[in-house]
């Protein structure tokens, strides 16, 4: 199955800070947008879950 990346619709073109990712039902795959042949993370959907929460609302 071909994994479909997407980036967050607040990332810009303009910015070096970018990640895409791809969700499947028992994995999430984390990539750089600029590297896309390079290093992915794999995380667990509810640890990606508990960090995107934690990343939204953490005051930094």
């Amino acid at each position: 199955m071909k994994q479909e990346w997407f980036k967050s619709s607040y990332s810009t073109n303009e910015g070096g800070a970018c990640i895409e990712v791809a969700e499947a039902p028992d994995v999430v795959h984390v990539r750089d947008s600029k590297d896309k042949s390079g290093p992915q993370l794999a995380f667990e959907p509810a640890a990606w879950e508990a960090f995107v929460t934690f990343a939204a609302t953490a005051e930094v």
